[in-house]
């Protein structure tokens, strides 16, 4: 299970830095659409957020807080920064779970994962969909907007 999450957060969150860097024009990652509520920048911050969150803070104890009305709120981050908080969040992903044992996926997640108590591999599992679930929408925006 471990080698298997950390391939697969590896891999997606290496794919969520190319997506980014495919934009053709940088200011498009903070255009919102109509009947598109969130820009690509908004959504890369609520993936750092998230994933800070859940195995950074949660899993991993490193103190992380999350804002996550301020990850939709924003209207810029410099291209660079956002680059380098998808990196350094990147190696909190994999740090963490590097540093827990097999037996630690099957164990209850310490808190409850929408508002119910799930397994650790559960929770990360539905967080590696929800990191593809937005890297797609973030594909399609990119798409949309560099005609």
């Amino acid at each position: 299970m471990k080698q298997s999450l950390i391939e697969i957060f590896s891999r997606d969150i290496l794919r969520l830095i190319k997506e980014m860097k495919c934009y053709k024009n940088e200011n498009n990652i903070w255009v919102k659409e109509p009947n598109i509520s969130n820009s690509a920048g908004n959504l890369c911050l609520h993936l750092a957020g998230n994933l800070n969150h859940f195995i950074g803070a949660i899993l991993g104890n490193n103190g992380y807080v999350r804002n996550r009305e301020e990850e939709f709120a924003k209207n810029y981050v410099p291209f660079n920064e956002l680059i380098d908080m998808i990196e350094r969040t990147s190696v909190v992903v994999i740090n963490t779970l590097r540093g827990i044992d097999e037996q630690g996926f099957r164990v209850d997640f310490p808190v409850k994962f929408l508002d119910q108590s799930c397994t650790t591999d559960f929770v990360l599992i539905h967080l590696a969909g929800h990191l593809n679930y937005h890297l797609g929408q973030i594909n399609y925006h990119r798409r949309l907007l560099d005609k």
